[in-house]
């Protein structure tokens, strides 16, 4: 698996529920991790998913998790958030490739997204 392997781009954690206290676990999350799309971002935005190369989801509005009250600017990237239920996508059998796309507003971290087979 390759990740932006050409690009330079940041990357950062999500540890919770460990000891010595991690930085995830603030007072400032929006939720208790782990969710279905765990994600932060400083200025809200839209993203899409691609499968295999095809828009699947068209523009889906994430939004801030910004905090002013807040007083440790470095951590406005450790406000976990979650959206459930954002997308649904169909996935052929064999080996798909989804690709995230950030659309508008860009500052966003995506810690991971939890499919769920849903039966028609």
């Amino acid at each position: 698996m390759n990740f932006r392997i050409h690009e330079g781009v940041d990357t950062s954690y999500a540890k919770f529920q460990r000891k010595p206290e991690p930085i995830d676990d603030n007072p400032f999350d929006k939720v208790v991790p782990p969710a279905d799309l765990l994600y932060t971002s400083n200025r809200g935005g839209t993203i899409s998913v691609d499968v295999n190369g095809k828009n699947a989801t068209g523009p889906l509005e994430i939004p801030s998790t910004n905090d002013p009250a807040d007083p440790v600017a470095w951590r406005q990237w450790h406000h976990w958030n979650l959206v459930s239920q954002l997308l649904r996508v169909h996935l052929d059998k064999g080996r798909n490739v989804l690709t995230v796309r950030i659309l508008t507003k860009g500052n966003v971290n995506l810690a991971y997204f939890d499919f769920k087979q849903v039966k028609n």
